[in-house]
This record gives structure tokens, C-alpha cells and sequence, in this order.
């Protein structure tokens, strides 16, 4: 074993590949029940080997990957990239900006008639009796 291990923790090795920011991220997504290895769900300890094939979902998306070289030590973007051959299905394409209805900080809360705009804007049907004051009993 001259440089290169073997095996490695799978938390560990997702960490040191870059594939989430930190390792306690992809712990949680072990635990979690996010990742899988050769299709099976596995906790943050078991032991990743070149050529397993690691599934992690994180952040809306499926990453697959298969292990080329087994670290534990997190290592620059252009090493890590080396560590794993990506299969992964490419990221879906970016929604157009969505238009939102901003308030200016400490503005208060919206008036009725700024809330029927905001309701219109996000396209949410007009709601009756949503006023605090209800219709008196005659």
C-alpha cells in the first residue's frame, strides 16, 4: 500500500472528491439514506474500493459516480476530478428568473391593496373574507 489505501470511509472519500462542501454534509446525506453504494443505501463508515459505483443525491440532483482512486484526504478540484470517472445524467437547464415581489426593508406590513398586487403577481386566485373584519350577524 505505497501512497493509495484500499479503502476508505464513503462520508470520507465524498468529502475529499469535492462532491459536498464539507463532511459532516455528507454524513447527514449517509445517514440520511442519500447515498448508495453498488445500489445499496450505506451508512457514513462503510468502506468505499475502486471501482464501486457511488450514488449521492444532494442539492436537487443525482450525482454518479465510479471510484477510480480511493483518498482521504481532500485534495484540489483538478486531483479530485481524477479520483472518479462522473456517469452522472447532466444537471437539469436553469429556470428563467422568477419575478418577485421585493419590499423595501422595514416597509412594514403590505397594505390590502399592495397584498391584492403580490396575489396577482404570483398568480394566487383572489380569496374572499380574508380581511380581519367579519360580516356581522343581522
Amino acid at each position: 500500500m505505497s501512497g493509495e489505501q484500499v479503502g476508505a470511509r464513503v462520508d470520507i472519500w465524498i468529502w475529499s472528491v469535492r462532491l459536498t462542501r464539507t463532511r459532516s454534509i455528507a454524513s447527514d446525506a449517509c445517514r440520511g439514506g442519500h447515498v448508495r453504494v453498488n445500489g445499496v443505501r450505506v451508512k457514513p463508515a462503510h468502506v468505499v474500493r475502486v471501482g464501486d459505483e457511488v450514488r449521492l443525491r444532494h442539492e436537487g440532483r443525482e450525482r454518479i459516480v465510479v471510484v477510480s482512486r480511493v483518498i482521504t484526504k481532500r485534495v484540489g478540484a483538478p486531483v479530485a476530478a481524477e479520483c472518479y470517472v462522473d456517469k452522472s445524467p447532466p444537471p437539469p437547464p436553469r429556470e428563467e428568473a422568477v419575478v418577485v415581489a421585493v419590499r423595501a426593508r422595514g416597509a412594514g406590513r403590505p397594505t390590502k391593496r399592495e397584498r391584492r398586487s403580490i396575489d396577482r403577481l404570483l398568480g394566487r386566485p383572489a380569496v374572499e373574507g380574508r380581511d380581519r373584519r367579519r360580516a356581522r350577524p343581522e
